[in-house]
């Protein structure tokens, strides 16, 4: 089965036993119910507190015994290339179960698509999978310098001068290798790493929506709540009510 573009949708499948590969990465997260699955040599399941990762090429069966919903990602190969590397099939801890009903509600609640949206939203599931479940990445030792300095001060004013005399590197050769090796620039992975902590903090903490702002480096409430939305597809006072609807 080929498919080209990034997707995010809820499923549900019947009790015949059907078999495939594709040549895009899936990840099946459980809603409701049970799937039984063989991906490749491994057997396992798909269900409450544990969730699947197919990856591209990797052929797959799979049956339902009973009633079940799911969210299912379908992303390009290209787009997160790490997936390789994790385990066919991986728990859920609280907070990973908890971002998967979330993505549930957006799915609910939607009114039209926002690819861009469903984009940042699993670029950030993504991350979290890796930092629990995959391997440390090899990265060029500049541009591991860079990314750590950034991942230290994300909550400051950081400037193109200062990335650079970390790493060491021209702009040009810091914004191309950071790019080749994580796949974005350091711009992007500024705010993807703000982006990040700030769901984290909503998620997991008290902090009023302006301290929240202020810890991932913007003054500015608005400006916050801007780029939130452009991310999520939801301002995060929109995400602290549904958060508070799925306690």
């Amino acid at each position: 089965m080929k498919h080209a573009n990034l997707t995010l949708d809820l499923r549900s499948y019947s009790h015949e036993a059907k078999s495939h590969q594709h040549d895009y990465h899936q990840l099946v997260l459980p809603i409701a119910g049970h799937l039984a699955m063989n991906i490749g040599n491994q057997t396992g399941q798909a269900s409450l507190q544990q969730a699947a990762i197919i990856c591209a090429g990797k052929n797959h069966e799979f049956s339902a015994s009973d009633l079940n919903s799911f969210v299912v990602a379908d992303v390009p190969a290209a787009l997160a290339p790490e997936l390789e590397k994790l385990p066919a099939f991986i728990p859920l801890d609280g907070a990973l179960a908890h971002y998967v009903a979330f993505l549930h509600q957006n799915l609910l609640l939607k009114q039209s698509k926002n690819t861009n949206s469903e984009r940042q939203m699993l670029l950030l599931l993504i991350q979290l999978l890796q930092e629990r479940f995959g391997k440390p990445l090899q990265v060029d030792r500049r541009i591991e310098a860079a990314r750590s300095y950034l991942d230290h001060h994300f909550s400051e004013t950081i400037s193109t001068t200062t990335l650079t005399t970390v790493a060491n590197l021209s702009q040009r050769q810091l914004n191309e290798l950071f790019r080749r090796q994580l796949g974005m620039t350091p711009q992007q992975y500024l705010i993807e790493k703000r982006m990040q902590q700030a769901w984290q903090l909503l998620e997991t903490t008290t902090m009023s929506i302006q301290q929240v702002a202020n810890h991932v480096g913007y003054s500015s409430l608005s400006a916050f709540s801007d780029r939130f939305k452009k991310h999520f597809g939801h301002s995060p006072r929109h995400f602290r009510q549904i958060d508070k609807q799925l306690s």
